[in-house]
């Protein structure tokens, strides 16, 4: 199968399009022909070697994708082949096939949601969901100020803070970032290159 495989650490210019075999799949894996996958800072720094996740040379990068499951393990109950869906892996996603956990990391993806969608959710809201829900216990009423709220996380950020019920302020870098903000649910905007919003974290 072709596959992005890591055989330096560096930048992302390392990386090469290689013909490798299938990786193995064990009794509680599923194995999924990636449609999409979803590419993530903490790719980067995997590719780097800086990431908290530090694998063996040589590698398959990528952390999330979406897909059809094209075999289960002996184990699997949980999927059928044809089933579409999601995964976070460690490693893996940027190739033609995957080998994926059959477990709480890997849930089917809804006919209604396209690939390419469901490729870029998990790491997004899945981060924005447990800073709210499992650090920070965000209850209603509270609020909330998301910066860099135009990216993928700080956009997941303030749908999500919304939907438990927070007041988000949003800060980004332009008047065009803050209006997809705006679109997003942001109740207040800051365009912090024009007002004082300054990140303080660590203080």
């Amino acid at each position: 199968m072709r596959a992005v495989v890591c055989r330096q650490f560096g930048d992302p210019e390392v990386l090469a399009v290689e013909n490798i075999p299938a990786p193995r799949i064990g009794p509680r894996d599923v194995r999924i022909s990636v449609q999409a996958a979803g590419v993530n800072f903490p790719d980067v720094l995997t590719v780097r070697n800086q990431y908290q996740h530090k694998p063996e040379l040589p590698f398959v990068p990528g952390q999330e994708l979406a897909g059809i499951v094209i075999e289960t393990g002996s184990d699997v109950t949980e999927f059928e082949v044809g089933d579409r869906a999601v995964s976070r892996c460690r490693l893996g996603a940027f190739a033609e096939e995957a080998v994926c956990a059959a477990d709480g990391r890997t849930v089917r993806l809804p006919d209604r949601v396209d690939f390419v969608t469901g490729a870029a959710f998990a790491a997004t809201y899945g981060t924005a969901y447990h800073a709210f829900k499992r650090r920070a216990s965000l209850k209603p009423g509270e609020t909330v100020l998301v910066l860099g709220a135009a990216g993928g996380v700080g956009l997941a950020a303030v749908e999500l803070a919304k939907l438990m019920g927070a007041r988000v302020i949003a800060a980004a870098s332009s008047p065009e970032k803050l209006e997809v903000c705006r679109r997003a649910g942001a109740d207040e905007l800051i365009d912090y290159t024009q007002q004082g919003c300054a990140n303080r974290s660590g203080n």
